[in-house]
């Protein structure tokens, strides 16, 4: 009876298990801890200079020239498209190189998968991670933006939320591709001939109708020119609810559809 009883009451004192996906993103975030001053240039300051160089550097012969872009300074209006692109970027990078890692070098995908832990929960935890990681850097950009008076409308917090999907996003893309990859090699691909050629050509520095006719659809196409679409009509207050809802959908397709590949590949690749 007394072994009983103290089962008994063990069971009802013992911690709450933690989920596992939630394990793997406490995992990430005690790395991240260690780490995180390296990463303030590439996901903090970079994209601050990017905005004051094109800018404030570029935008004033820009204005000079045209009076601005859409009827607005032209650093007002690459803000919105930097805060879109520095949000992809930095899903992408976090779900790149540390990927091919976590198989081919470190091995951290091997012990994860030994445990309790499934493909779904190291996707899920991996990729809450990285919102945390986009979110913050988006908010950092946009705080600075605000007070360098390039936000317009208070829905720039919409915006934000909006940017940070479009990270989440791309990096469950990315994840899918880095997990089925043998070397780095592929990723260098990616990163040339279609993260950089997506930040230039999906309206983040200019508008897409002065691309050429047959490239205006391939850059409607990417994720990044809906993200950059939707944050700079809510940053400049000329939302309308249905486009931004579209936009909304259609990055959340692509997550969806990201998220379903990575953990697909992972198992097929990892789990016997």
């Amino acid at each position: 009876m007394a072994t009983t009883t103290t089962v008994a009451l063990r069971a009802r004192t013992a911690p709450p298990q933690v989920p596992g996906w939630r394990a793997v993103a406490e995992h990430w975030m005690r790395k991240y801890r260690r780490v995180w001053f390296g990463t303030a240039i590439s996901s903090f300051l970079a994209p601050l200079l990017y905005l004051a160089g094109m800018g404030f550097g570029l935008g004033l012969l820009v204005d000079r020239a045209s009076g601005g872009v859409g009827g607005v300074p032209y650093v007002v209006f690459i803000a919105p498209g930097v805060l879109a692109s520095t949000a992809m970027q930095v899903g992408v990078g976090e779900a790149s190189f540390s990927v091919m890692g976590g198989i081919k070098w470190d091995r951290i995908y091997h012990g994860m998968l030994a445990t309790p832990l499934g493909p779904v929960d190291v996707v899920a935890g991996q990729l809450a991670f990285i919102a945390f990681r986009v979110l913050t850097s988006c908010a950092v950009f946009l705080a600075v933006a605000g007070l360098l008076g390039t936000v317009r409308s208070p829905w720039a917090l919409a915006a934000l939320a909006v940017a940070t999907l479009c990270g989440v996003a791309c990096a469950a893309c990315s994840f899918a591709y880095a997990a089925r990859l043998d070397n780095d090699r592929g990723l260098t691909l990616m990163f040339r001939f279609v993260i950089t050629p997506m930040t230039l050509f999906a309206g983040t520095f200019f508008p897409i109708e002065q691309l050429p006719g047959w490239l205006q659809p391939v850059a409607w196409v990417t994720p990044l020119w809906h993200a950059v679409d939707a944050c700079r009509s809510l940053v400049l207050g000329t939302a309308t609810p249905g486009p931004v809802a579209g936009h909304v959908a259609y990055l959340g397709a692509w997550l969806v559809a990201g998220v379903w590949l990575a953990v697909r590949v992972l198992r097929r690749r990892m789990v016997v």
